[in-house]
Parts: C-alpha cells; structure tokens; sequence
C-alpha cells in the first residue's frame, strides 16, 4: 500500500500534466479564433459568401484567412477540425479529479466540520452536480431565453454564484472552488461535443450533399463560443485555488469565486473590444483591480474550527486507521517538533499569517487525517520542511514512514 501511495502519486503529477498541456492548447485556441473572429475585414474583392479577411504575420510567414458567414459554395478537400483540446483537457481533468477528490476523498473531498457524510454521498454528489449543471444550462440556452442573451448570461451568474454556495456547504474549501471549475469546464466542453461539433457537421453534410446550409448552425455555435470566452478565465482561477489557501481557506471563498466570474468578463470586455475596434475600454481595468481588492480583503476574513473544537471532534474512520497504527506517538510527537510551528492554526513563524497550503498540524486529528501527505512530502521526500527553516534528520522521517507503513500492511 505505501509502494501505491508514491505511484498513485506519480500518476496523479502525469494526469495534471496531461490536463495544463491540453487545456493550454484548448485555451489558445479558443483565444485565438475568438480575436481572429473580431479582427475579420470587409473586402469587395471576396469570395462569394465570405464575410472577412484577416492578414497575420507569425514565425516568419505571411498568413490570409477568410471567413465563410456560412460556408464555401465546395466542401475543400482538407478539413480540419478543433475539438480534441476540448476534450482531452476535460477527460484528463475529470481523471484529476477522481484520482485525487474521489480516491483521496476522506482528506480533500469531504469536510466533516460542515457535513456528515460517507464517501460514496460525496462523490455521487460530485459526480451528479457535474451533469445536473449542463442539462439546466443547455435546456435554457434551447428556450427563449436564447432571444435575451444578457439574461441569458445573468441568470448562467446566479446559478454559478449559488453552486459555489452549496459546494462550499459540503466539501473542503478547495474542493469547492475545484468542483465550481470541473462544473464550468463541463458545459465549456459540453457546449463543443453536443452543440458546436454537430452543428458543424451538419453543415459539412449539406455541403457534400449539395444542399445550401441554414446559417442557424453558425449562430448557434457562435453563441456557446462566446459564453466559453467569457468563462475560461475564471475556470483557470479556479484551477489554481487548491495551491493557494488565500482564496478557498475562508468561509467567503464562494463569494470569492462569485466575483472572479465578474473578473473574467471585464478583462475579456476588453480584449474582445480592442480585438474588434482597436481600443479597448480602460474602465473594465479599473473595475477589475477593484474586484481584485474585494478579494483580497475576503481573504483575510478567516474562520474555522479552533483548536479546542479538533481535539473535542470525533474521528472519521479514515482518521481513526493512522492514529491507531503502531508508532503514531513517535510520529505525532516528529511532526509537532517539525512541523507545527508552520502548520498551525496561528503559526509562530516570522511574518507567516496562515498555515502553507491550509495544512493544519496540531492535533492528533490533523496529523492523522493528513497521514498521506505527510509521508509523501516529510518521510519518502526531503520537500518539507524547507531546509532553511528546520533540519529534519533521517531518523525522524524514518518514524514517518515506519508508522505510515504500519497503518497500510
């Protein structure tokens, strides 16, 4: 079991890889077509149907691109087709997300100190949210909303604002801006596998087949484009959260995701503006950095379980399996000379506010309920603690490991 907790780790490290290399390519593309789509030129001399042309420079050569409103009188015999960025960044993210929230769900999933609930609530809860926030988006994009789609976009905020609330009722802080992201990156992806990509096919069909094609598959697609644009930012935010306890470890942290929505839309205001007219609207910059500054203050309004209130908790059975293992005295005792003077709930570090990473190592609970990690990062490995802070000799992490292995054998 302690051979599999490195390897399932490893495993963990290549799927986040995987997942920042597609998402990368999915974004840029995304970008790209967006800007590209704003910048496009009327031109007399066009082909029939054409609606613009742009001319770029790149990597020494010259590129001219022209835009079909519908599509070209002949089906060209090279086609090709952006879709597996989408796809592949949403699988290796769902992948992320089972292989650390659901497999590893007792320490990230879960916060016993909001919900009681067993493992298998909290995935089906996971799982079913996910599929839950597609259906109700497409069904509104389907009605007449579709007509409004200011509205349309206002009420897509609110349902994100009260899914951020109810996540942050039930998971841990970080799982909560972590699922609030697999739940936008869903309908990203899902507006490009049931929408975007078969609307296209469509008007490929038509064309072998010699028919004229409705220009209502353009629009449509165009529509779930935009609302992807406008949602990749803060989808990245919330990407990023889980490695910085400023943004999950408050209880306002669903406000704090609330508010990134609103980020992403005014910096992407202005892009998308200076992409179609040249100038950007240098107000969307200002309301940005005063958004930021929210964030910033929510951030520091902190609240949690005290000290006093882990030593009275019960422990969860996951917990219970480490601090009954053979040699967790030994290990408690390694980790509060090493550790704790960081990883407390009021560090005594110099000029540290908050734990590194959230982390909490005070009591038997914490240290049990973050077994793993500690073998991970202070037994088989030399990454904490840092090595100008404390050194940390062989004989203390061979304690750690000993008594992790103990609880697995």
């Amino acid at each position: 079991m302690y051979d599999l907790a490195i390897l399932w780790d490893w495993i963990a490290f290549s799927v986040r890889w995987l997942h920042v290399i597609t998402a990368m390519a999915w974004i840029g593309a995304s970008f790209y077509f967006i800007a590209l789509d704003l910048m496009l030129k009327p031109n007399d001399a066009l082909p029939k149907g054409a609606s613009g042309e742009e001319w770029e420079v790149h990597g020494g050569g010259f590129y001219h691109t022209v835009k079909y409103l519908v599509a070209p009188s002949e089906m060209p015999e090279h086609l090709t087709w952006h879709k597996w960025q989408s796809y592949t960044t949403w699988l290796s993210g769902a992948a992320l997300l089972m292989i650390i929230y659901w497999v590893g769900g007792e320490l990230f999933l879960l916060d016993p100190t909001k919900v009681d609930l067993a493992l298998w609530q909290g995935i089906v809860i996971s799982a079913g949210s996910l599929t839950i926030g597609w259906l109700l988006y497409d069904a509104m994009c389907k009605s007449r909303l579709a007509d409004t789609p200011t509205l349309l976009m206002l009420l897509l905020f609110a349902i994100l604002v009260i899914m951020s609330w109810g996540y942050n009722q039930i998971f841990t802080g970080r799982a909560a801006l972590l699922h609030l992201g697999a739940f936008t990156a869903t309908i990203m992806t899902a507006n490009v596998f049931f929408q975007i990509m078969p609307n296209q096919r469509i008007v490929v069909a038509d064309l072998k087949a010699g028919r004229t094609p409705d220009a209502k598959y353009g629009k449509i697609a165009k529509v779930r484009s935009t609302h992807n644009n406008y949602l990749t930012l803060p989808v990245v935010f919330l990407m990023l959260a889980n490695h910085y306890p400023l943004s999950f470890g408050t209880q306002y942290s669903w406000i704090i995701a609330a508010l990134i929505f609103l980020t992403g839309v005014t910096i992407r205001h202005y892009f998308n503006t200076m992409h179609k007219t040249g100038k950007g609207p240098h107000w969307t910059w200002g309301v940005t950095v005063l958004l930021m500054i929210i964030i910033a203050w929510l951030s520091t309004q902190r609240s949690g379980d005290t000290y006093e209130d882990s030593l009275a908790r019960e422990l969860t059975a996951y917990e219970e399996r480490y601090a009954s293992a053979a040699g967790f005295e030994d290990a408690y005792n390694t980790v509060i000379g090493n550790c704790s003077m960081c990883h407390a709930r009021e560090p005594v570090w110099n000029n540290m506010q908050w734990a590194p990473k959230g982390v909490l190592l005070e009591t038997e609970g914490d240290v049990a309920r973050h077994a793993r990690q500690i073998y991970l990062h202070a037994g088989v490995s030399r990454a904490m603690p840092p090595p100008n802070a404390i050194q940390m000799d062989s004989e203390a992490r061979a304690i750690i490991i000993a008594w992790y292995r103990a609880a697995n054998d």
